[in-house]
């Protein structure tokens, strides 16, 4: 759960269900105190040697919130598609798809948009609680952009002391202005005194999207930062953090949907 998304009155009930107290205060402070009462939690975990049992927990209870969420996304969509005009499936027709396959191949390009988005999110935060089990004091936070005007500022997924985590799913960009904004924001976050770390867990599979992702670890290479993809990335996170994230994902997967199921 990001504390930082959930409207006040979220909070409050959130607040209320760990016991703490919200009379009276501002989103501001329940917000710290929640987080407070998270790290303490992981604190504690470590000392009593549960920290891995907590950890799994969390992710348990995040990846239930995800499926919950895409299910209800992936039913309203498909809903609102009844109601979608479907004249162009004359070219579809033209093109040798009928309109039954054409229908098919609608809804699962727009439910499809909403799986990767939320199987992205869900892996990054999953990632994330790793580092904060590793560090309870690290967190997300923004530096000032002082190598251009826009934009503003840039976001570090997680900031461990020096170390400055970039955290994706996958990247399969093939648009070149990427390069350029990826090397203004490393070399934004190297200025700042920190050192830029890139962790992504599945490499791309296009020739064009490939080839971007090895420019960009040129660029980390060239201000001594760091670059993790594919099985690599799933290595760092156990040797940095200590925590298995890729044996934790696996038991849950197994339990939701297990490999030999017919």
């Amino acid at each position: 759960m990001k504390l930082e998304k959930l409207k006040k009155s979220e909070l409050v009930d959130y607040c209320n269900s760990i016991g703490l107290e919200t009379a009276k205060k501002t989103k501001k402070i329940l917000m710290e105190e929640a987080q407070e009462y998270g790290k303490n939690k992981i604190i504690e975990s470590k000392e009593k040697g549960t920290d891995n049992v907590l950890l799994t927990e969390k992710i348990e209870v995040l990846a239930e919130e995800y499926s919950t969420n895409l299910k209800v996304k992936i039913v309203e969509r498909k809903e609102e598609m009844k109601q979608d005009d479907t004249s162009h499936y004359l070219i579809y027709r033209v093109l040798g798809i009928s309109s039954n396959d054409g229908q098919l191949i609608d809804e699962y390009q727009n439910t499809g948009r909403f799986l990767y988005k939320y199987a992205g999110s869900f892996l990054e935060e999953a990632a994330s609680l790793c580092l904060q089990f590793k560090n309870p004091e690290g967190q997300k936070t923004k530096v000032e952009n002082n190598q251009g005007q826009r934009p503003k500022t840039f976001e570090i997924d997680f900031l461990d002391g020096n170390n400055a985590i970039e955290i994706k799913w996958r990247d399969a960009t093939t648009d070149g202005d990427h390069i350029t904004k990826e090397h203004t924001r490393v070399k934004c976050i190297q200025s700042h005194g920190y050192n830029p770390i890139r962790v992504m867990f599945y490499y791309p599979q296009r020739e064009q999207a490939q080839k971007i992702q090895e420019t960009l670890k040129t660029i980390y290479a060239g201000v001594k930062g760091e670059y993790y993809a594919g099985d690599d990335a799933w290595e760092y996170i156990l040797k940095y953090s200590g925590y298995d994230l890729k044996a934790i994902l696996t038991e849950i997967a197994d339990k939701r949907t297990p490999e030999n199921e017919g």
